[in-house]
């Protein structure tokens, strides 16, 4: 399965999460798509943001990327994830997935962060870490 992810950064360097009504990859292409544009219409659909820039982060996939669905379909998958610091529009969640949306600073995110999602967040708060500088708008 092929998809991408959005990391919007707000100007607190705070990132924003949506709590799932269900726990399905985030992202899924429609045929003829691509990446990029994946990231700006799922960002649209879920969130409410348009991007006015996105900056490609990297491409996720291997044993860590298995996901078995809450309905028992399973699956590897690759992720390509984008980070987004430049963005307009109304935050509203799309509430067929999401209960809520709301950033959180990078250094206290919650616990309960979906399986697929937390490899990527991991790696994006090691790498602003090491060095702040490269995330700057």
């Amino acid at each position: 399965m092929c998809g991408t992810c959005v990391l919007v950064i707000n100007n607190r360097q705070q990132v924003l999460l949506q709590l799932r009504i269900d726990n399905r990859c985030w992202g899924s292409m429609e045929l003829g798509e691509t990446l990029e544009q994946v990231a700006h219409r799922e960002l649209f659909e879920e969130t409410g943001l348009k991007a006015k820039k996105l900056k490609l982060i990297n491409t996720y996939s291997g044993q860590e990327f298995y996901y078995q669905y809450p309905h028992g379909d399973e699956v590897y998958y690759v992720a390509t994830a984008y980070e987004c610091k430049k963005y307009n529009g109304q935050l509203i969640h799309d509430q067929a997935e999401a209960t809520m949306l709301k950033f959180f600073p990078l250094d206290d995110l919650p616990e309960n962060i979906s399986p697929p999602d937390r490899p990527i967040l991991e790696d994006y708060v090691v790498s602003y870490r090491k060095s702040p500088s490269n995330h700057k708008s």
